[in-house]
């Protein structure tokens, strides 16, 4: 019966991550709606500092981004264009995301997405031993190291917050 109710909450981002042999711990908590990452950082009893969330944009030649920041900060587009060589970045509308990455707003990971876009982290997650990320679904964060977010996002480590 455990097992059952394991594999319901497994999601193609903890999938991932167990084929590519990384370990993480997931928390789980009840959700109906989006809730910010500041309030569910809080709700998890996780610092905020270390707890990030994944924003999507469009760069000027039509391709795809995420960017992955602390959940208390904001996204600096003009450093996160040049991370990525754009010349600039717009994040996309809340009612494109499920249409561009797979997941859901407040479940949005890049593990995982529809496509393999490219991911830059703020460099400040190499400051935690591990870091809280979305799950890949509501209700749903893993926690794991920066160095195998990295390793299984194929993300960039830099300054992208204000």
């Amino acid at each position: 019966m455990a097992k059952d109710k394991e594999k319901d909450i497994k999601t193609n981002a903890m999938r991932i991550l167990e084929t590519l042999g990384i370990s993480y711990e997931v928390i789980t908590y009840e959700c109906d709606e989006f809730i910010d990452g500041v309030h569910l950082a809080e709700k998890l009893g996780q610092p905020k500092e270390c707890t990030f969330k994944t924003l999507v944009a469009q760069g000027k030649s039509g391709g795809y981004f995420a960017f992955v920041i602390p959940v208390a900060e904001e996204l600096d587009l003009k450093a996160a264009a040049r991370a990525v060589g754009e010349k600039s970045v717009e994040l996309i509308p809340v009612k494109d995301i499920n249409k561009v990455t797979g997941y859901i707003r407040g479940g949005c990971t890049a593990i995982g997405m529809k496509k393999d876009y490219p991911t830059v982290i703020d460099e400040t997650c190499v400051l935690f031993d591990r870091i809280m990320v979305s799950g890949g679904r509501l209700g749903s964060q893993v926690i794991l190291t920066p160095d195998d977010y990295i390793k299984a996002t194929k993300a960039k480590c830099l300054p992208i917050i204000f």
